[in-house]
């Protein structure tokens, strides 16, 4: 049996379509119950940012996890497969009509992504103060908290609502198919099969 560690909210959903395309057969997870067995599959409903853990640890075989995820925790991973789904962009947003100074000798950046922001401006030679902020982060800036901020968009109205704008694209992320490497050896037939079924279905 292998086990999946999916992701709450729309990308567990989309994910649970493709394997509802491959096996001809629902795949729905009773209210409230974070476990659903079916067939030869167990599926664990996680945070996302947690899903590297479980995989990484082997409470799970295989995991679906945003490219965002797996670049700022850097778990050791094999990533096997872009599936396609959940689709946003790592963004710098800055309060409209208000352009990002980068003479000024540090930059305040409000994120809860410390390793790509860290990543991204030190590749220009930029140096930041990061201010971790775990929700609300559009209000940083607008408060004097942050220059600017880093953060996942897909359709960029979070960021105009609060009166931000979208000053530069740092990277595009969508949900990867990943799994632990001792699984990997452990279970190869069983992986490889699933692969080759989500990749003929999302083709």
């Amino acid at each position: 049996m292998l086990t999946i560690a999916l992701p709450k909210g729309r990308i567990a959903e989309d994910t649970l379509k493709i394997f509802e395309k491959i096996f001809k057969k629902p795949f729905v997870f009773d209210d409230r119950k974070l476990i659903l067995h079916a067939g030869d599959f167990k599926f664990l409903l996680v945070r996302s940012q947690d899903i590297p853990a479980y995989v990484l640890h082997q409470a799970a075989d295989v995991g679906v996890a945003g490219l965002d995820v797996l670049e700022e925790q850097r778990a050791n991973l094999t990533r096997l497969l872009d599936l396609g789904v959940g689709k946003c962009k790592i963004c710098v947003g800055v309060p409209k009509n208000r352009k990002l100074d980068f003479s000024l000798p540090e930059i305040k950046i409000a994120t809860k992504m410390e390793n790509i922001t860290r990543d991204y401006f030190s590749s220009r030679a930029i140096s930041v103060n990061i201010i971790k902020l775990y929700g609300s982060i559009e209000l940083a800036p607008l408060v004097g908290l942050a220059d600017a901020i880093v953060d996942l968009v897909e359709s960029g109205s979070t960021m105009k609502q609060n009166g931000l704008e979208i000053a530069e694209i740092i990277s595009h992320s969508s949900a990867h198919l990943v799994c632990n490497k001792n699984s990997f050896i452990e279970k190869k037939e069983e992986i490889l099969a699933l692969y080759a079924s989500i990749k003929e279905a999302i083709c």
